[in-house]
């Protein structure tokens, strides 16, 4: 191989590292956020990226309407300034749990049985 060769291969395994690395990643966060964005629905709890947490009260196709406080407090958002809905735990999180209290209850129950 020569010299030039080597250098176009070596750009070229560059920019797909950078693909790999940087972009694609960041294209499936997007895409996720968007997937949340567009399964908002009525009575879900969400947070605005400026930090407002409220209860869903009706949803438009670009905006959503807000409760913020018993006061009934009412507030229009975009769809895109929701953070995250806290009313929807992933998958991942909720069996991390359900993994974690069955190894404190396996625990309690050795200890206890260790000790009579």
């Amino acid at each position: 191989m020569d010299q030039g060769t080597y250098t176009i291969v070596m750009i070229v395994v560059l920019v797909a590292m950078m693909y790999f690395m940087m972009i694609r990643p960041e294209n499936k966060r997007k895409k996720k956020a968007q997937e949340m964005r567009d399964s908002l629905k009525k009575g879900d709890i969400v947070t605005s990226i400026g930090g407002i947490v409220g209860k869903i009260v009706a949803v438009q196709k670009d905006t959503i309407v807000i409760e913020t406080s018993d006061d009934r407090v009412r507030m229009e958002l975009s769809k895109w300034a929701v953070s995250n809905n806290n009313s929807q735990q992933p998958a991942d999180k909720k069996a991390k749990k359900s993994k974690d209290e069955e190894e404190a209850l396996k625990i309690e129950d050795g200890a206890s049985g260790g000790e009579k």
